[in-house]
């Protein structure tokens, strides 16, 4: 049973850093393209940055995120550190997977269309 778990979430102050954590148990980690996508209150889902399976080290970011959120991995976990945070980045963080191995998109963002997700960890961001 393929099961993921959000972990790091919290509140901070703007210009703060937090990291999440992905954990993934039931399937070979390595192998799968791991996303990291938010929704806040009233908004859509929207994709934040992926990496694909270890033999491919393929990265995105969704532009709102580039040169603040780094995504990597380890043979745990997925880990998005996120940095010089501001009160719009404030939502429930969500790790997916189709279980495929590369990140897939619709259009120029990240699909949404994912098999398996984690319940979300809550980010607030506020001074």
């Amino acid at each position: 049973q393929v099961q993921l778990v959000e972990s790091g979430g919290g509140s901070v102050q703007p210009g703060g850093s937090l990291t999440l954590s992905c954990t993934v148990s039931g399937v070979t980690l390595d192998w799968y393209a791991i996303a990291w996508f938010r929704q806040a209150p009233g908004k859509e889902r929207e994709g934040l940055s992926c990496i694909a399976n270890t033999n491919s080290g393929h990265i995105f970011y969704t532009n709102s995120v580039k040169g603040r959120f780094t995504i990597s991995r380890d043979e745990n976990a997925v880990h998005l550190q996120m940095t010089d945070l501001r009160p719009e980045d404030t939502a429930i963080y969500y790790c997916a997977t189709d279980l495929g191995p590369y990140c897939v998109f619709s259009g120029q963002e990240l699909s949404t269309s994912k098999s398996f997700w984690g319940r979300g960890t809550q980010v607030v961001v506020s001074s």
